[in-house]
């Protein structure tokens, strides 16, 4: 599989801008602010319905305008299909497959699968537990159908299970609806539970080899998952923490709990890993998420390493590279500030590259 065109209209920076891909290796090069990320972030909207970076669709739509579009020509399995996003901020987004609009936006996640590696990828070494469910969420998401119908449907319930908390008077909280919410919460959330549990064992050998290769170190890491499920059943864990959650006025127990805990050397990464570590740790995570995507999938996904050398040094970019080209990757989008540092590197392999040139919102090919 891989992405021959896109066209953005109103998208971030770009008014209208359309470009051609290789189907191996695309560099993108340009100043910072140019619109380099962006032009990454459109490629993930299409293919996940939404920015990578979290943000709401009207910080997405260019500054001043009303609506974004987005058009992709993907090539997979010998066929062509043509993906259409357009966007009007808090209305519903239409994204067209081949002309036909989906039904729901779940019945797109997975088709093109994509993985994205930027340098605000740290935070899932350094900030709270959302971003690692985040991450687990939007691997399970695009190799399994089954996790994202559970998944919406869990956090439907949940949605109306805190407001309810937030609603009754002191004293008099409504058990029977609560027995309803409870019950209704008990299937998607054991199906997430176990799904997760199940990625987990498997990426952790695949994320551990990735680490050696890519810091050349000795040092043990490893990922544990941390959730409430795994001491009790959701069923009676929600039973047990009724009372807490009446008084808090929000739901304490269940999979939106849900954690992973790095370590490195049998210590907490947060704490006790250099920079150096920290970032290789990182990558390690996030090819690993690439692999087993990868190997529930029917297609090779996309590759976006946004301004990697912002996250390793030469040496471990270089490492990286001959990683990429020893391995089955499909289709790498590669951002640097530099014009032909990348080029460099990567032309001894022998690889179609295509170089496109980013200033002002405005891409012109160099290949």
């Amino acid at each position: 599989m891989h992405l021959q065109s896109i066209q953005l209209i109103h998208f971030k920076n770009y008014e209208s801008e359309k470009s051609q891909f290789s189907s191996k290796v695309n560099c993108i090069v340009g100043l910072n602010g140019m619109g380099k990320t962006n032009l990454l972030d459109a490629i993930y909207y299409l293919c996940m319905c939404k920015s990578q970076f979290g943000t709401t669709d009207r910080l997405v739509v260019q500054q001043g305008m009303e609506f974004f579009r987005l058009e992709g020509q993907f090539q997979k399995e010998d066929k062509s299909y043509k993906v259409v996003a357009k966007v009007i901020p808090r209305q519903r987004k239409e994204i067209e497959l081949n002309g036909v609009i989906h039904p729901k936006l779940a019945d797109h996640i997975g088709l093109f699968p994509v993985v994205m590696i930027t340098p605000y990828d740290i935070d899932l070494g350094m900030e709270g537990s959302e971003i690692r469910r985040r991450f687990l969420d939007n691997s399970l998401a695009q190799i399994d159908a089954t996790y994202l119908t559970a998944l919406l449907s869990y956090n439907r319930i949940l949605r109306q299970r805190n407001a309810a908390l937030k609603s009754f008077p002191p004293y008099q909280a409504n058990h029977t609806l609560l027995d309803s919410l409870d019950e209704q919460l008990v299937t998607p959330g054991t199906l997430i539970h176990q799904k997760r549990a199940a990625f987990v064992k498997e990426l952790i050998p695949i994320f551990t080899a990735y680490y050696q290769e890519i810091a050349s170190g000795q040092e043990v890491v490893d990922s544990l998952y941390k959730s409430t499920l795994l001491e009790l059943p959701l069923s009676q864990s929600l039973k047990e923490n009724r009372e807490k959650d009446i008084l808090l006025q929000r739901s304490t127990v269940g999979i939106h709990k849900d954690d992973l805990q790095f370590l490195i050397k049998g210590y907490p990464l947060k704490k006790f890993a250099s920079q150096g570590q920290l970032k290789s740790f990182i990558l390690a995570l996030k090819l690993a998420q690439y692999e087993i995507v990868k190997n529930n999938s029917r297609s090779l996904p996309l590759l976006l390493l946004d301004d990697i050398f912002d996250k390793l040094d030469q040496q471990r970019v270089q490492q990286l590279i001959q990683l990429l080209f020893r391995k089955e990757f499909g289709q790498i989008f590669f951002t640097d500030t530099q014009k032909d540092r990348l080029v460099k590197i990567i032309e001894p392999f022998g690889v179609e590259i295509c170089q496109l040139e980013i200033a002002d919102g405005a891409v012109s090919e160099l290949c």
